[in-house]
């Protein structure tokens, strides 16, 4: 693993070489994600994760403005990469939100049915279906830096459209600024593993992953808590247009400042590779191999297609939760708009909770296929005890089992992102991460409009047990999912060795010439 000590940082500009890639062919070397416009991979996504590397696999011409493979070091700059991209993903969850948890009042001042006002919401799992592909190729091609920054510009974009919405008869502005940021929502959703695998160490990845994560869930739990507070559910067209203008002019300039942030501190990967398995990614990258291929070794590995069902099932069910919040809350508690946005907000808040405990946890247990089987179990039990205590009469109960609820729905979902880099080494981490986004799109999309229906005809309570059914067949088929971490073979199997000094003490090791071009912004 990589050790977090001030040594992994340059001095004087002089990097310290951390492990040696070995130059024997006996030893097994994992061909990686490749930061490059294609994948390295094997014939089929059933291959046993391990390849012996060739030394002609591991070396390349020595050339100007390379850099040695074998020098393995996290970079200080990963945690202002990280923590940008987790500030860009909160604003763009935040405008998700931000008119479901206060449906009634948009309904009130455009006019329009709650059904019009869902689809604000659902827009952005229609855009994110027919553009994860070209996304993902841009990714492969471009790398995190454009799309970053293509991301962060939409996202300002489409704040800045909404604010010539302000007005009852100009709904059709409000949604095409929605429909921008849903766009922008495309190049947000599958960065996280990609971020975590190109910029932190072996030991940090998952909790990386949460840290990215955390961003989007904490932009969601804003969106629940601040439109209630800022739009007051008021009869007067003209005050209620200007209480909508400050919370749009709020969130353009927020988009305005992480926008200029990105393009200052985003960079596209660090000098140095930040473990083995992202440097043997670099040493073994091809640019000739096949993207469509990528996608069918995916389709045939059975492990990540199970994932690729469960983690929508899940994911969809708390996107169909978080848009018909609002309904489900005033139904039962009349005039409670604000409370409904604090019962959200309760639910988000633990979950981030739970996503940055379960991201800590896998860095130290590597326990991934036990972790998420008891936390989508407990998923389960929390809908369950949400749904028999929504109707009781007492908020405070609703906020105790809401809370449950969220800590392990919206804790699973960093889960489910790190688990499918380990079932699909050495797939592109964007890749397997957008394929886990669109099933939840989907099933997003399908959950809100079915229980949705369900609720406007029979009430909440069968709406909410059309979710645990699901969330039953999703722990179910969760349990069918094997353990085949790959990456973490890789890991083991070319163990990162420490510092220098204990390079010293192995003096056998020897250093393969391997270099990689370093990017230049």
């Amino acid at each position: 693993m990589v050790n977090e000590d001030t040594n992994l940082e340059e001095r004087d500009g002089i990097p310290e070489p951390e492990s040696a890639l070995q130059a024997d062919p006996s030893i097994s070397a994992h061909p990686s994600v490749s930061i490059h416009p294609s994948v390295s991979a094997y014939p089929s996504s059933s291959a046993h994760p391990s390849t012996l590397a060739q030394p002609s696999g591991l070396a390349h011409p020595s050339i100007p403005g390379t850099e040695d493979l074998s020098v393995i070091k996290v970079s200080k700059r990963r945690w202002a990469v990280v923590l940008v991209f987790s500030c860009y993903s909160m604003c763009n969850a935040f405008q998700w939100i931000q008119y479901g948890s206060i449906n009634n009042i948009f309904m009130n001042f455009y006019g329009v049915s709650a059904f019009a006002i869902d689809w604000l919401s659902m827009c952005y799992m229609l855009t994110y279906i027919p553009l994860l592909l070209p996304v993902a190729w841009l990714l492969e091609k471009f790398g995190l830096r454009t799309i970053a920054l293509t991301g962060s510009a939409l996202n300002c974009l489409g704040a800045w459209v909404k604010l010539g919405s302000l007005k009852p008869h100009l709904f059709p502005v409000t949604i095409l600024g929605q429909v921008i940021c849903s766009v922008a929502q495309v190049f947000i959703l599958g960065m996280p593993s990609r971020i975590a695998s190109v910029w932190f160490g072996a030991n940090e990845v998952s909790t990386a992953c949460s840290i990215a994560v955390f961003g989007n869930q904490l932009g969601i739990a804003i969106g629940f808590l601040v439109p209630p507070v800022l739009v007051p559910n008021i009869e007067d067209q003209d005050k209620l247009a200007y209480h909508i203008s400050i919370m749009f002019y709020i969130i353009g300039g927020v988009a305005t400042l992480l926008f200029i942030l990105v393009i200052i501190l985003f960079k596209e990967k660090p000098k140095h590779p930040p473990s083995r398995a992202q440097s043997l990614s670099y040493a073994l990258a091809s640019p000739d191999a096949s993207y469509l291929s990528a996608i069918v070794r995916l389709f045939k590995n059975l492990n990540f297609v199970l994932l690729v069902i469960t983690y929508g099932l899940n994911t969809g069910a708390f996107y169909a939760l978080s848009t018909l919040l609002n309904r489900m809350v005033i139904l039962h508690y009349p005039g409670e708009e604000v409370n409904a946005g604090r019962i959200g907000l309760t639910i988000v808040i633990s979950g981030m909770l739970g996503a940055v405990i379960s991201g800590i946890w896998l860095d130290r247990s590597k326990a991934y296929k036990e972790t998420t089987l008891v936390v989508y179990i407990m998923t389960l039990v929390g809908m369950v005890v949400y749904t028999l205590t929504l109707n009781l009469g007492h908020l405070w109960v609703v906020f105790i089992t809401a809370g449950t609820l969220g800590f392990f729905m919206t804790g699973y979902l960093p889960l489910g992102f790190e688990f499918a880099v380990e079932l699909t080494y050495p797939e592109s981490e964007g890749m397997s991460s957008g394929l886990l986004n669109i099933s939840a799109q989907v099933f997003g999309i399908i959950f809100t409009v079915s229980q949705g229906q369900i609720i406007d005809n029979y009430g909440t309570m069968p709406g909410n047990i059309f979710l645990c059914v699901f969330l039953t067949l999703g722990a179910a088929l969760t349990a069918f999912i094997k353990a085949d971490l790959r990456r973490q073979k890789a890991n083991k199997e070319t163990p990162e060795n420490k510092l220098q000094e204990e390079e010293e003490e192995e003096s056998n090791t020897s250093k393969a010439p391997t270099t990689v071009s370093e990017e230049k912004f």
